[in-house]
C-alpha cells in the first residue's frame, strides 16, 4: 500500500505498525470519574442512545490531533457530547450548565 492509499484508509486511532514508544500495560485501578464514564457507555447503548459503534466513530471523528490530546475515557466523554449535540439530545449550554453544578457540589464538599 503506498503512502496516499494509508492516508485514506487509515482512521486516526488506527496506529497498528506505526513507529511508536514502549506500551505501558501495568495494570492501574480506574478513577472514579473513569468508572462513571464507563457505566455511562453502558447506560448509553442499553438505552438505544449511543451504541458502541457511534462511540467508535464518534472518537474517531476527533481525528489524530485530539486522539493524541485525550486519554483513553477523556476520548470517550467528548464523543458522547459530540454525538448527543448532533442527535439534539442535549446542548452546549446545557452541558456547561451541569458541568458548573457539579463544580459547586465538589467545591462545596472540599
Amino acid at each position: 500500500m503506498n503512502d496516499l492509499s494509508t492516508l485514506i484508509t487509515r482512521l486516526p486511532n488506527d496506529v497498528g505498525g506505526q513507529p511508536a514508544g514502549p506500551l505501558d500495560r501495568s495494570e492501574h485501578e480506574l478513577l472514579p470519574w473513569e468508572k462513571r464514564c464507563h457505566a455511562l457507555a453502558d447506560v448509553l447503548d442499553f438505552r438505544k442512545i449511543i451504541n458502541t459503534e457511534e462511540k467508535r466513530r464518534g472518537v474517531e471523528a476527533l481525528g489524530s490531533e485530539q486522539i493524541g490530546k485525550l486519554g483513553y475515557y477523556e476520548r470517550w466523554i467528548v464523543a458522547f457530547a459530540n454525538i448527543l449535540f448532533q442527535k439534539g439530545l442535549l446542548t452546549p449550554a446545557e452541558l456547561a450548565v451541569r458541568m458548573q453544578a457539579v463544580e459547586e457540589r465538589q467545591r462545596s464538599s472540599e
